[in-house]
């Protein structure tokens, strides 16, 4: 680890970290706390992958959707109006609406060959997106002069990497500019996930073996095909089962770094809360 101790990290003159863990357990809730104390660059993945890598699809879906629209169309064909995405650190709904939901068509769902095709899209681009996280440390100091830094990932980073193996070429990289940090959630967290998912379902990105193995249940335990699939209820059925997939990813993950529960970070207040707790942290790795 890049901090061998709880003193070495308390007296760093750079704290580096990267958090991960299932979405809504307190990574961007501690990433924001600490870029408005004034000295941390918070470099979100999900911010770059919706504008670096994947904004020309994100623009490009919004205009063929336009287009289908004669009067739209028009001020399209003449460079009259212009389409993009707002998308901004409080606000990664383009990435979301774009990745989709599988299934009936008239019910807003993507057929799933081209559901698939998103999904690939979304891999490719959060992988190249962490792997820009030491180019953005070196540019946070050299360009703007932050001398701390953190990584808000993700949910979906533990599908990409292998934490059993010591030789995964991702977390190798990142664990030697980074201290990982996983926001360990508990029985309670998952199920006021669940409850949360349900009342207001969203798409994410599934691993691909695990889509397929999924999609095939759900088709055989629901008797139906693909055009009967009502896109929200396959991702509401879907959403315990990847939480419980991810969980030994995440374990497996944690012998990279530290391990804090999303209790403790919803007590924090300031940075210097976030120093001791990462403290103490490390002292509990040994």
């Amino acid at each position: 680890m890049v901090y061998a101790s709880a003193d070495e990290w308390l007296n760093a003159p750079h704290k580096r970290v990267l958090v991960y863990g299932m979405s809504g357990l307190g990574k961007t809730y501690l990433s924001n706390m600490l870029r408005d104390a004034g000295d941390w660059f918070h470099y979100s993945i999900d911010y770059r992958i919706g504008t670096r890598y994947m904004g020309e699809f994100i623009t490009d879906n919004a205009k063929a959707h336009a287009m289908k629209v004669p009067f739209l169309r028009d001020l399209l064909m003449s460079d009259s109006i212009y389409i993009g995405s707002n998308i901004s650190f409080h606000n990664l709904t383009p990435v979301s609406a774009y990745l989709g939901k599988p299934g009936n068509p008239d019910k807003g769902g993507l057929p799933i060959d081209e559901f698939r095709r998103r999904q690939e899209q979304f891999r490719g681009a959060e992988i190249s997106a962490l792997q820009d996280t030491t180019y953005f440390i070196d540019r946070a100091e050299a360009l703007y002069g932050y001398p701390n830094f953190i990584c808000d990932t993700g949910g979906s980073i533990c599908e990409w990497v292998d934490g059993e193996d010591p030789n995964d070429p991702l977390l190798t990289e990142l664990s030697a500019r980074c201290l990982l940090v996983w926001i360990k959630g508990d029985e309670a967290h998952t199920e006021e996930l669940i409850r949360r998912f349900d009342r207001a379902p969203k798409p994410m990105c599934y691993q691909p073996e695990f889509l397929d193995k999924v999609w095939a249940e759900y088709l055989e335990e629901n008797a139906c095909n693909e055009a009967d699939v009502d896109p929200d209820t396959f991702i509401r059925w879907t959403y315990a089962k990847a939480l419980a997939h991810r969980k030994p990813r995440y374990e497996a993950m944690a012998n990279w770094g530290v391990t804090v529960s999303a209790n403790e970070v919803s007590r924090l207040h300031t940075a210097s809360d976030f120093d001791q707790l990462i403290a103490t942290a490390l002292e509990r790795a040994g």
